[in-house]
């Protein structure tokens, strides 16, 4: 009974990959096809990559891209992590009502938020273009900072900073020298998620954008009306990347490991000498 669950979860676990992999390899595949289709291949082919790289409009939705996601991760890292340390400061109902009010953009629809910015600068009467589109990025990226510090920061000694102080640290050197290294990985995984939402966002990036300005799902999204293989060469390379910091960060510690090895097998080798 036992060994034919066995087989039967083995089995699951293959079906679950194979339909969340397959479309990504066909994707891949495709992006190297011969003709315009997205279905029958027909010899290989680099010109959708081609094609790609002389779209100046694909390029500039790349750069935008890539230059939201980068602020909106640095400055909502920066102040998702302030503003953790300082709810952990903080009186037990003040800390909970204000965790609870960080709760609500993640747990909201994305469509919801998107009507909520876009009406908020419209009120404001703001212009919507690349700068609206990066202050909506920051605003639903330093919720998921939040959540991703918070966690890290209540396994810290809650004395830490005090004691640190005591020792004569100023206020801001025991936050920049005892309390963030301490909380690296949250702050990390957290940059990390924001990254990704602002990268991969297209509901809030579609309302509150103008003037042109266009992100990568943006225009994805406008080139999916019509037959256009460019997007099969754009999504690989995403996909590529993507693998390539997953590699990269994987190695990292199997490195240091190798290297804190390294190091004190030559310590302990001049000992002995």
């Amino acid at each position: 009974m036992k060994k034919n669950k066995r087989i039967f979860g083995k089995i699951v676990m293959i079906l679950s990959l194979v339909f969340f992999y397959l479309p990504i390899v066909c994707v891949v595949i495709f992006s190297f096809n011969g003709s315009k289709s997205l279905t029958v291949m027909k010899g290989f082919s680099l010109q959708w990559y081609e094609r790609l790289f002389r779209d100046s409009q694909m390029m500039e939705s790349v750069y935008t891209t890539v230059l939201v996601a980068v602020i909106a991760t640095v400055v909502s890292t920066f102040t998702g992590t302030l503003a953790a340390v300082g709810l952990s400061k903080s009186r037990r109902v003040v800390k909970d009502l204000v965790l609870q009010i960080n709760d609500f953009p993640i747990m909201n629809p994305e469509i919801v938020t998107a009507i909520g910015l876009m009406l908020f600068f419209i009120t404001m009467r703001i212009e919507r273009g690349l700068m609206t589109m990066i202050l909506a990025h920051i605003a639903f990226c330093i919720p998921y900072v939040i959540l991703s510090v918070m966690p890290k920061i209540r396994s810290l000694d809650p004395n830490l900073a005090d004691a640190a102080m005591d020792l004569g640290a100023t206020p801001w050197q025991a936050l920049t020298k005892v309390i963030v290294p301490q909380i690296m990985p949250g702050v990390f995984s957290g940059a990390l998620i924001a990254f990704t939402m602002s990268f991969d966002d297209f509901i809030i990036s579609y309302f509150v954008t103008g003037r042109g300005v266009k992100n990568l799902s943006i225009m994805v999204y406008t080139m999916s009306k019509r037959v256009n293989p460019t997007i099969n060469a754009i999504s690989s390379l995403i996909i590529g990347v993507i693998t390539l910091i997953l590699i990269i960060i994987n190695l990292i510690p199997f490195i240091r490991e190798r290297m804190t090895a390294r190091k004190k097998a030559a310590e302990t080798g001049t000992a002995e000498e």
